[in-house]
């Protein structure tokens, strides 16, 4: 018993695996807007040669981020003392982060075709909170599970539907870390089969999580990096390519 506790204090904070998903989601966005929005695109794909290599590595690398960005959501839902107030933080996010996104990924001021993750998170813990209201009604949680997949659908965001289920696999299964990780392996594999299903890799560090929030001042690192590192991504881009 000692031992697994001494194991446990030995593993990684949720600081931690926020720099993990940070790091790979900068590396998956440096795939998609560097290479895939301007040397693919300038060139073609007929004389692209080794960048379609080097885009399906720094793709394959950035699946890491997002089941860890699910895992981290639910695990601040479940220690949040205000989630109306978690909630506000990840929607004003969402529309900062918007504009950043939109020119990023497509070029556009406005692209109401796809949105940015930040709605899918935030649709995720709306969920997430009907659902534990509704403990007991499996009419009302099957409702929040279906409006919040509908709503992702609607609105286009970014992972939609299998991001809700990826958020709802690592709540429901929350106390059981074995099952956690079958079933939300499995989404992951689903959700990255493009990529050999390397989103899976991403419940190595998950598991290695000891419970502990780690250094207070990345709590909010993330919501600034995100618009930031798209914003950098998208001059970097005009300075480079075009």
């Amino acid at each position: 018993m000692q031992k697994t506790i001494s194991a446990r204090r030995e593993g990684i904070t949720g600081s931690t695996l926020k720099i993990i998903a940070i790091v790979t989601m900068f590396i998956d966005h440096i795939g998609a807007v560097i290479i895939e929005n301007g040397i693919l695109k300038q060139q073609g794909m007929d004389q692209a040669g080794l960048w379609v290599i080097v885009d399906l590595v720094l793709r394959t690398v950035g699946r890491i981020s997002f089941p860890i960005f699910c895992f981290l959501l639910v695990e601040g839902f479940l220690h949040t003392r205000n989630v109306k107030r978690y909630g506000a933080r990840l929607l004003i996010f969402a529309l900062v982060s918007e504009i950043p996104f939109d020119l990023a990924m497509y070029g556009e001021w406005f692209h109401p075709e796809y949105q940015n993750v930040f709605f899918t998170l935030f649709l995720g813990l709306w969920v997430l909170s009907v659902y534990k209201k509704a403990y007991g009604d499996p009419l009302k949680q099957s409702f929040a599970i279906v409006a919040g997949c509908g709503a992702s659908v609607f609105l286009k965001c970014d992972y939609n539907i299998i991001g809700i289920v990826m958020i709802l696999m690592f709540y429901i299964f929350r106390e059981n870390k074995k099952m956690q990780t079958i079933f939300a392996g499995a989404i992951a594999v689903l959700e990255s089969l493009a990529c050999f299903g390397a989103a899976v890799l991403a419940l190595v560090p998950i598991r290695m999580y000891n419970g502990k929030r780690g250094e207070r001042s990345m709590k909010y690192f993330f919501y600034g990096f995100y618009p930031a590192h798209l914003l950098f991504l998208y001059l970097l881009y005009k300075l480079l390519i075009e």
